[in-house]
């Protein structure tokens, strides 16, 4: 791979890959099954909310989305996904 032509997140990837710290999955055809179906319920929006918030809040979501190259809608929903999974944690105050 050229790593001229990566960006951060790519080679922290390749760095750890290069570290050895990648291990084989098991079962590969049954994981990539089951990433796939996750894959494909995260991405079926079968359902629309209405939500009010400040119009300061809603600015600021709409440049962070831009600055990401998605619609606001998508970001909103993917926070609202990643906080439901588990993924996005409230910061603990001291």
């Amino acid at each position: 791979m050229n790593k001229k032509n990566v960006n951060k997140e790519e080679k922290d990837i390749l760095g750890s890959y290069e570290q050895g710290q990648w291990r084989p999955v098991k079962n590969r055809k049954r994981e990539v099954k089951k990433l796939q179906q996750y894959a494909q319920n995260t991405l079926r929006k079968d359902k629309r909310i209405n939500i009010r918030m400040s119009s300061k809040d809603l600015d600021q979501v709409r440049v962070m989305a831009t600055q990401q190259g998605i619609p606001y809608q998508t970001l909103i929903s993917s926070i609202i996904h990643k906080y439901v999974s588990g993924y996005l944690k409230e910061k603990e105050t001291a």
